[in-house]
C-alpha cells in the first residue's frame, strides 16, 4: 500500500517589523468631503528629524473661519504657494515608501486624535488615486493613554497630557512642527507603559 506523505505545514504570511510615523494635517473645516485639506505634516516617531512637510493647493471652497485660522496658513497664500493636491498626495506616499520600504517593513499612522487626521488623508489618497501606504487604520495616541493609564477621555486632552509629557507647551498648529510633538508624547506615554509592564511584572514574582 502507498502511504501519501503529510501535506506541507501552510505557509505563515510575513509578519514586517513595524515603523510609526507620526503625521499632523492642518484643514479649512471639519470635514474631508467639504473642505480642503491644507497641509501635512509627518515625522518618524524614533527619529522625529526625518520629516515631512507640504502646504496644498486648496481644491475646494468652503471654509470655517476658525479652523482656517488655527494654522495661520489663508487661501491666497495656498493658492499662490501650494502644491496641487494629487501631486502633494503621490510626493506623500514616496516620502512614507523612502522612510519605511514596504519590502522590508509596515508604516504605522500615529496621530493624536487619529480618526480626524487619517480621516483627511486616506479620502486625499483615495480621491487621487494614491495607494494608502497606511492601509486602513492607525493608532491613536490619544487612546493609547485611556488604556494605558484607565483615564477618562477628558483626561487625554492636551492641557493635561502637556504638563505631563512635553514640559506644559502648546502644540504650534504647524502640521511638521506638531508631528514632532506627537512623536515625542508617545514616546513618553510608551516609556511609561514600558514602566508600568515592568512593574507590574515584580508585583507578581513576589506575590
Amino acid at each position: 500500500m502507498t502511504v501519501n506523505p503529510p501535506p506541507p505545514p501552510p505557509k505563515q504570511p510575513r509578519i514586517r517589523p513595524e515603523r510609526l510615523i507620526s503625521v499632523d494635517v492642518e484643514t479649512a473645516g471639519p470635514t474631508p468631503g467639504d473642505y480642503a485639506m491644507i497641509s501635512i505634516g509627518a515625522c518618524l516617531v524614533d527619529d522625529p528629524q526625518r520629516g515631512f512637510y507640504i502646504e496644498l493647493k486648496p481644491d475646494r471652497p468652503a471654509v470655517v473661519e476658525s479652523a482656517l485660522a488655527i494654522s495661520g496658513l489663508t487661501f491666497a497664500h495656498l493658492e499662490e504657494h501650494g502644491t496641487e493636491a494629487g501631486r502633494a498626495m503621490r510626493e506623500f506616499a514616496q516620502w512614507i515608501r523612502d522612510v519605511v520600504p514596504p519590502q522590508t517593513h509596515r508604516a504605522v499612522f500615529v496621530a493624536f486624535n487619529a480618526v480626524f487626521d487619517w480621516m483627511f488623508v486616506n479620502e486625499y489618497f483615495v480621491r487621487y488615486d494614491v495607494e494608502n501606504p497606511f492601509g486602513h487604520g492607525g493608532l491613536d495616541i490619544k487612546s493609547y493613554y485611556v488604556g494605558m493609564m484607565g483615564s477618562t477621555w477628558e483626561q487625554t486632552s492636551m492641557r493635561h497630557l502637556s504638563p505631563k509629557y512635553l514640559t506644559g507647551r502648546p502644540l504650534s498648529h504647524n502640521a511638521l512642527g506638531d508631528a514632532r510633538d506627537q512623536a515625542e508624547l508617545f514616546r513618553r506615554m510608551a516609556e511609561d507603559a514600558a514602566a508600568l509592564r515592568a512593574a507590574s511584572a515584580r508585583a507578581e514574582e513576589a506575590s
